[in-house]
């Protein structure tokens, strides 16, 4: 094969003694902090507290690391890490599920709308768009990692990952660079999102219709997907462990889609009272971003500058 290219990249991008910088360690938290940059947009939007935005950010870590990891451990690989248990901690040697992240996610979100007193799907629309950066961000992470590859295949774009197959001599083998598919539509959902968001009127778009169409679009793509991606785990039916998982995530996105199209709640809906009441716990109303400058003393008139003079 002619076309292609080969990607032997060292996954360590520093040394430091013992420790390891990699290049996945450093996506994984630019992929964190984005995230919450749009998290906290979306809140501070709607006019609730910037304390309260940052209050999720460890929620948040704690949900995708454990979520992710112990996903991967349970669902993919239990006969090897049942036997060394410990070495579930080790999620910076690669192996995150998305199907566990989400799960994890979905928890969290749960448990801080009902601390917080916030409404679960606003909470869920407005944390779609970061679980596209993160969706995106795990898949280059693997592509840099030579993990997660695709199966063999002779197209043009095909690619070497010398690290994944150990060839010693035999012939090389090109795989479909699934990783980088998976990246591109993580980007490509993001993309989708932000547009309906701006095209539903932001804060007046149909309340659950972001997180519907996350759920749509993501497990309908990771679906289609591992059709091209190296076999981890085979299930009777011919399909995969990942696309039995993606099943029951997007049907419940179509089954949210239905009811948002027909009950059409404004997310803005009552939100004077309801994100007054929120924000009461964190010293007010608006936040430091959005509270109003005080008001320019009034310039005295003519007529009380002539009274002083006299």
């Amino acid at each position: 094969m002619e076309q292609g290219f080969i990607f032997d990249l060292d996954p360590v991008l520093l040394h430091l003694g013992p420790l390891q910088l990699r290049y996945y360690g450093i996506i994984f938290a630019s992929m964190l902090y984005i995230g919450f940059l749009i998290w906290r947009h979306q809140m501070l939007r709607a006019g609730y507290r910037l304390e309260l935005a940052e209050k999720f950010l460890i929620w948040g870590v704690i949900a995708v690391l454990v979520g992710s990891r112990l996903g991967h451990c349970l669902f993919y690989e239990w006969d090897r890490y049942s036997q060394d248990p410990i070495s579930m901690l080790y999620f910076w040697h690669g192996g995150l599920s998305s199907h566990g992240a989400t799960i994890g996610l979905v928890l969290a979100m749960l448990l801080f709308s009902i601390k917080y007193k916030l409404r679960y799907l606003e909470v869920l629309d407005r944390m779609s768009m970061p679980s596209a950066v993160g969706a995106a961000a795990v898949r280059l992470g693997n592509f840099f990692n030579s993990e997660i590859v695709g199966r063999e295949t002779d197209v043009p774009w095909a690619v070497q990952f010398p690290r994944y197959d150990r060839m010693d001599g035999l012939d090389p083998v090109w795989r479909h660079p699934s990783q980088l598919y998976e990246f591109f539509m993580g980007l490509a959902i993001l993309g989708i999102l932000y547009l309906v968001d701006r095209k539903a009127g932001r804060e007046k778009r149909p309340l659950g219709l972001l997180a519907a169409l996350f759920l749509v679009l993501y497990f309908c793509a990771r679906f289609l997907v591992e059709f091209v991606k190296e076999y981890q785990n085979q299930e009777p039916g011919g399909l995969t462990i990942g696309q039995y998982l993606s099943i029951i995530p997007f049907a419940a996105g179509l089954l949210l889609l239905a009811w948002v199209l027909k009950a059409r709640i404004p997310t803005d809906a009552g939100a004077a009272e309801r994100i007054a009441a929120v924000n009461k716990p964190f010293g007010g109303n608006a936040t430091a971003e959005t509270r109003p400058a005080k008001s320019a003393k009034a310039k005295p008139s003519k007529t009380s500058k002539k009274k002083r003079r006299r």
